[in-house]
Order: C-alpha cells, then sequence, then structure tokens
C-alpha cells in the first residue's frame, strides 16, 4: 500500500484529504435538503408524489452500494472518490432545475446511485488509511460527514438570506464541492484490486454479523431522526417548536463523541467502547420511555447518540482485520446493509407504533441495541 501513496505525501496529510471527502458526502446530502419543498413546488405534486420521488433516491444507493467495491478495486479509490464527487455536485444542480417527473425520475435515482458509491468508496479508503497509519482514525472520518452535514444547510441558508435564488445557492455548493475535489483529490490512495471479489458485494462469515451490527444501528439511527419529533409532539406534549430538538440533540452527542471517539477507543479499546456505549444508549432510551420531564426526556436522546456514535466506526475499522471477504466487498455490503436499516426504520417504526404505541416502538429499539451488543462481542470474538 505504501506505493499507492503519493510521492512526498505525508502520512497525517493522506488521513486529512480523507477527511474532506467524508465532508464532501454529508456537504452534498445537507445541500439537496433545503431543494425538496422546492422540487415539490416546481413540480406542483402532492406529498404522496413526492414521497414516491424520494424513494428513487434510496433505491439509487441500494442499486449502487453492492457494485462500489468492485468499482475502487478496478479504478481504484482515487479516481472513484473524485469522478463521483463531480458527478454529485452536477446533479445537485440539476435537481434545482428540473421541471418535470420525466426528469426528476431518473435525476433522483441517479443522484442516489452517486451518494451511495461516494459513501462506500470513501470507507474503503478510510479504512486502508487506516492500515497505512496503523493507529484509529475512522470515528473522526465519520465525524467531518456530519460536519459537512451541518454546513451545507448552514451555508445554503445564508447564501438565500444574502439574495441568491435557489439555483444561485445551490452553484454555489457545488461549486464548494468542485473545488474541494480539485484540492485534495491528488491526494488519495490511487492504488488498483481488480481481483478483488465478485461484482455483487453479498455479507458472508463474519461480515455477515458486522452488516447486522450496521443495520440495526442505522435503524435506530432512522427511527429517532423521523420519529423522534411525532414522539415529543404526540406522547409527551410539548409544543411542535420543540419538535426537532430531540434529534438536535441526538446529532449533537453523534458529533461531539465522534470527533473525540478515536482518542477514547485507543485509551479504552473498542471492545468496551462498544460496550459502555451500548449501555448507555439503551439507558437513554429507557429515560426518553419512562420519563416525563423534559430536561431528562432530552438527556435520553443525549444519551443515545452518545452511545450509538463509535459503534458504527469501529466496526467499519474490523473490516481491514478479517479475512472472510476483501476489503472492498465487505465495506460495500456493510454499508448496503446500513443503508437499508436506514430506509427500513422508520417505516417500520410506524407500522409498529399503528398496531401498539410508539412507546413500544422505542422500547424495540432498545430491544435491538441489546441484540447490537451482543452480535458485537461475538464479532470481537472472532476478529480481535
Amino acid at each position: 500500500m505504501e506505493k499507492d501513496l503519493p510521492v512526498g505525501l505525508s502520512r497525517s496529510f493522506l488521513h486529512r484529504a480523507n477527511q474532506v471527502f467524508f465532508f464532501v458526502g454529508g456537504f452534498g446530502v445537507a445541500s439537496w435538503a433545503p431543494l425538496v419543498p422546492l422540487l415539490k413546488e416546481r413540480l406542483g405534486i402532492a406529498e404522496d408524489v413526492l414521497g414516491l420521488l424520494l424513494l428513487c433516491i434510496g433505491v439509487g444507493s441500494l442499486v449502487s452500494m453492492p457494485f462500489a467495491g468492485v468499482l475502487a478495486g478496478r479504478f481504484g479509490c482515487r479516481r472513484v472518490i473524485a469522478v463521483d464527487s463531480l458527478v454529485f455536485a452536477a446533479l445537485l444542480v440539476a435537481l434545482a432545475t428540473v421541471d418535470s417527473i420525466g426528469l426528476a425520475v431518473p435525476t433522483l435515482l441517479l443522484f442516489g446511485a452517486a451518494m451511495g458509491v461516494i459513501d462506500v468508496a470513501i470507507n474503503i479508503h478510510a479504512v486502508r488509511v487506516e492500515q497505512l497509519l496503523k493507529k484509529r482514525v475512522m470515528s473522526g472520518m465519520h465525524a467531518l460527514w456530519s460536519v459537512g452535514g451541518f454546513m451545507g444547510a448552514g451555508l445554503f441558508g445564508v447564501w438565500m438570506a444574502a439574495g441568491l435564488t435557489p439555483l444561485g445557492a445551490t452553484v454555489c455548493s457545488a461549486g464548494i464541492i468542485v473545488l474541494l475535489v480539485i484540492a485534495f483529490a491528488r491526494f488519495l490512495l490511487a492504488g488498483r484490486s481488480a481481483s478483488e471479489g465478485k461484482v455483487l458485494a453479498v455479507p458472508r462469515g463474519i461480515v455477515a454479523f458486522v452488516a447486522a451490527v450496521a443495520g440495526i444501528s442505522f435503524l435506530v439511527e432512522g427511527a429517532v431522526m423521523d420519529w423522534s419529533g411525532v414522539f415529543l409532539t404526540e406522547v409527551r406534549a410539548m409544543d411542535m417548536s420543540m419538535a426537532g430538538t430531540g434529534f438536535a440533540v441526538f446529532s449533537a452527542a453523534m458529533l461531539l463523541m465522534r470527533l473525540l471517539g478515536d482518542a477514547i477507543v485507543n485509551f479504552l479499546g473498542a471492545r468496551r467502547v462498544v460496550l459502555f456505549g451500548s449501555v448507555i444508549a439503551i439507558a437513554g432510551f429507557l429515560l426518553v420511555i419512562f420519563s416525563t420531564d423534559a430536561p431528562l426526556v432530552f438527556s435520553g436522546f443525549f444519551a443515545i447518540g452518545f452511545g450509538c456514535s463509535n459503534i458504527v466506526p469501529i466496526f467499519f475499522s474490523l473490516m481491514g482485520k478479517q479475512k472472510d471477504m476483501p476489503i472492498n466487498a465487505a465495506v460495500a455490503a456493510v454499508s448496503t446493509c446500513g443503508y437499508l436499516g436506514v430506509l427500513m426504520g422508520p417505516a417500520a417504526i410506524g407500522f409498529i407504533a399503528h398496531g401498539t404505541s410508539l412507546l413500544a416502538s422505542f422500547a424495540l429499539l432498545a430491544s435491538l441495541l441489546f441484540v447490537q451488543l451482543l452480535i458485537g462481542m461475538h464479532v470481537f470474538r472472532k476478529v480481535v
């Protein structure tokens, strides 16, 4: 892998370059979010049609993710990440201009596919960077995705407040992505590994267990994102102005702990962080479920984010140590299962809540975290 390192480039700068592209992923996704209501207005569609259109993003990602590993193997992470980031930026601008459903559907499918490829490719690259650096950096990488999300959403609002049109604000966002590609893509690892695995990444061996961990973790995150507001306003009878506070507190805890995560994992060890983190997250759900006092409820959401924050980065790091699948295929398979959790979680919670209650749904999430802990301990026994 040393031969893939650009001449004269320090390993620490390679680390920073990889962080930049995690930032790009989060920044691009967040820059799309403000365009959703504008797309609805431009196309003159109702909520049900919009929901089907948004599903195209998920379909595009699910289709592309299992194949992203072989692309990185055949063309190298550097080329895949750079080209995909530029395509991502171009599609972002296209989504600010499409004026018919006939154009929106393929554009959203391609946008989701680009999103899926960059997600997998940057995680493959991060695993290889960890192998090269011989230290943990994965939590910090994932933190930069969140930083990109905060900045993407924030800057869009700033540009709109400054008088730019939605298209102008989107062009500015896309321009930042292009500039970052030009400045940093050259510093990524370029090595190819065309012989690695099959085209379709299907988890097997210990990777199947890691994929289950990722699926549960992302399912919980997606459920908190989509249902915390409903829980606060309907179950806890809080004012609508507080609807987003639960997810905001959860996200802040996730970001804080991922920024600190690599140092914490190095100090405590990965196994302890997963164990303590899972217990803290379960305790957080119990606070949310059984507390009626607002500060305790919000403390519960903070504990969930605090506990869950470093579990997925830790298990992505383990993909560099397992021998059941090539790294590219393993990361692609785990990423796909994680994304399935994001897509399935909110819908599953809705069905369960309809048949029982939202409190029962949140109790199920706490139970799934316990199952995740058991699976995680099994993975540690087999891999570490």
